[in-house]
């Protein structure tokens, strides 16, 4: 018995999840989309993954670039997480919003941002509609930002931390 799209993406809405701005920069051009489909798969090296969707040009510039940090948005930059998303802005419009400085592999980091995973990309895979990146993060740096920005029911939610 199979599930329609529909279930599966409602389903998919009540899982809330951590808004992150995935940036790039290399060879390939400066890039940036907007994921909530990240994870931890191991601390053992440390490794994360980013999925994309196939279909985005920001596949151009992970690949050509091979490396891209994920910065995890702190409550107060959704305006960061709309801008990143938006598909019809250039990369100059989207990076013109927040600070950016780099670190060990180059790609752009966030000022600010809750927390941001330097990393670089050891392998890809594809299945349906999307790219599973696999990364090896190489620098982590943590900000100071009490709540979270996270994404549940279709829109961004300010998550505090516990009493």
């Amino acid at each position: 018995m199979s599930i329609t799209r529909e279930a599966y993406r409602d389903g998919m809405a009540r899982l809330a999840a951590a808004v992150n701005v995935i940036t790039t920069d290399g060879p390939a051009g400066r890039g940036g989309f907007t994921a909530s489909a990240v994870c931890s798969v191991t601390d053992a090296p440390p490794t994360l993954l980013v999925c994309l969707h196939l279909s985005s040009r920001q596949n151009d510039f992970l690949r050509g670039n091979g490396v891209l940090c994920v910065n995890t948005l702190a409550a107060g930059q959704s305006q960061i997480a709309t801008l990143f998303s938006t598909r019809d802005l250039t990369m100059d419009q989207r990076f013109a919003v927040g600070e950016w400085l780099t670190m060990a592999t180059g790609a752009p980091v966030l000022e600010g941002a809750q927390v941001a995973f330097d990393c670089r990309i050891v392998e890809r895979l594809e299945r349906g509609t999307h790219a599973i990146i696999i990364c090896q993060v190489e620098q982590v740096r943590m900000g100071d930002h009490p709540d979270a920005l996270v994404y549940y029911g279709r829109g961004y939610r300010r998550l505090g931390q516990k009493d």
